[in-house]
């Protein structure tokens, strides 16, 4: 499916035989909003996947732009204007966040916090947190004050929990870890960034994400964490989630670097129809993740 639009493409829709316009005050939505894309996630009580959208957003260049494109999605669209939804959680892909331990957090410190990585505009840009559930980690980013009063006015009676991707890329692969009992790397590859992440006995020992020019790029950033780490590119395991096929020109020539590479799974906290067998488990990790935070 590809649906055009002046400033956007719906690249992908599943909607399961279950989804019912007349229940969704039982349903939680998702919102993943990221630069040039934005995805939507509509999950059942009993977590089954009812209903996920893909959209690009190719002609992006600035926020108000973006805020410009989400409304005219919103408008278009049967239910995602709805305001009586079980609950309501926005991912942002900002690139302004930093990870900083629980132990020295102070929330009127955020602002300092978020100057270590990058620049807050005070006037255009509000500093929020994610809290991690199973880390001892917090999560501050910036999101433009604009497209957060947005959302919070079209969902007045049930006010969105605003989240980062970082976070939620962070917790899927936590709890996604527990299979894997040599430590591997895990690689999430986004349309525009590269994000690795490693763990042991279930904590965070590392996150990193990397703008990406060009495909040499993926396998550089890896293999120089890689090394950082002290891991071996031909025996190390990786585990690799995103938008890469499993028959791709880009995954075969992964494995001319890294020998020991392999596809991860969904997550096992969330069910889904025969319909989303069209799917790679692969994709989508950090839009399924999302869930596994504010709760």
């Amino acid at each position: 499916m590809q649906v055009r639009k002046e400033n956007y493409r719906l690249l992908k829709k599943i909607k399961d035989d279950r989804f019912d316009e007349e229940a969704l005050h039982q349903y939680q939505l998702i919102l993943h909003i990221g630069v040039r894309d934005f995805q939507v996630l509509v999950i059942s009580e009993d977590n089954r996947v009812l209903l996920l959208e893909d959209y690009v957003l190719p002609e992006i260049t600035s926020p108000s732009a973006l805020l410009d494109t989400l409304k005219e999605i919103f408008e278009a669209h049967g239910v995602l204007s709805a305001g009586f939804w079980r609950n309501i959680k926005v991912s942002f892909k900002t690139q302004k966040f930093v990870q900083v331990p629980a132990a020295l957090f102070n929330e009127e410190s955020m602002r300092e916090y978020l100057l270590f990585n990058a620049q807050v505009d005070e006037l255009t840009e509000t500093v929020l947190k994610a809290q991690h559930f199973n880390q001892d980690t917090v999560t501050v980013f910036a999101v433009h004050t604009n497209l957060l009063e947005w959302l919070n006015g079209l969902y007045p009676n049930r006010k969105p929990i605003i989240l980062h991707q970082s976070a939620a890329l962070i917790e899927g692969v936590i709890a996604a870890s527990g299979k894997h009992k040599n430590n591997p790397l895990y690689v999430y590859i986004d349309r525009f960034k590269l994000h690795i992440i490693a763990c042991n006995k279930g904590k965070l020992v590392y996150y990193n994400q990397f703008v990406i020019g060009q495909f040499q790029d993926y396998v550089r950033y890896i293999m120089l964490v890689m090394k950082s780490l002290k891991m071996d590119q031909r025996t190390s395991e990786v585990i690799l989630w995103g938008y890469i096929g499993k028959n791709s020109p880009h995954y075969h020539e992964f494995y001319k670097f890294i020998q020991n590479v392999s596809f991860g799974n969904r997550s096992e906290t969330l069910k889904f129809g025969y319909l989303f067998d069209e799917l790679q488990e692969h994709n989508f990790f950090d839009l399924y993740s999302v869930q596994l935070l504010g709760q």
